[in-house]
């Protein structure tokens, strides 16, 4: 974790109690993002340290995309845990996209805790060259 990254908790009763589980609270990390934007479309890239792509949730719904995650933070074989602060860390992150994007074509790729997604402009909505005309 970076110290760009950001903590924030969510109260405990927006989110189903795990079994066993005895905090009252369930801490969500913002995981840092970079956005490129060009005549194409965009293509954003978000650090998810640990998330595998079974517990990795994408999703767009009404204009927004949605990201959550969380991560596996195995413990060695022969080893015992003496201190996490975050034991299972959970990812989410949301944005708004503009009406110009395709979010139909949307490509995600997760390699190595970061996840790419490129994000398509419509057509439409690409600049084009207007050929002008002499008469």
């Amino acid at each position: 974790m970076n110290d760009r990254t950001q903590v924030a908790e969510r109260d405990q009763k927006t989110v189903a109690p795990r079994e066993g589980d005895q905090s009252a609270r369930r801490r969500t990390l913002t995981p840092a993002v970079d956005v490129f934007e060009d005549s194409q479309g965009i293509t954003l890239w978000a650090d998810l340290p640990g998330v595998t792509k079974d517990k990795l949730d994408v999703k767009v719904h009404d204009g927004n995309l949605y990201i959550e995650a969380e991560a596996v933070v195995p413990t060695p074989a022969g080893l015992r845990l003496q201190h996490a602060e975050i034991r299972e860390p959970h990812f989410a992150r949301a944005f708004s996209l503009s009406p110009d994007f395709d979010t139909s074509k949307i490509d995600a790729n997760l390699q190595d805790g970061v996840l790419k997604l490129t994000i398509p402009r419509r057509d439409e909505a690409r600049p084009r060259r207007i050929e002008v005309q002499t008469n």
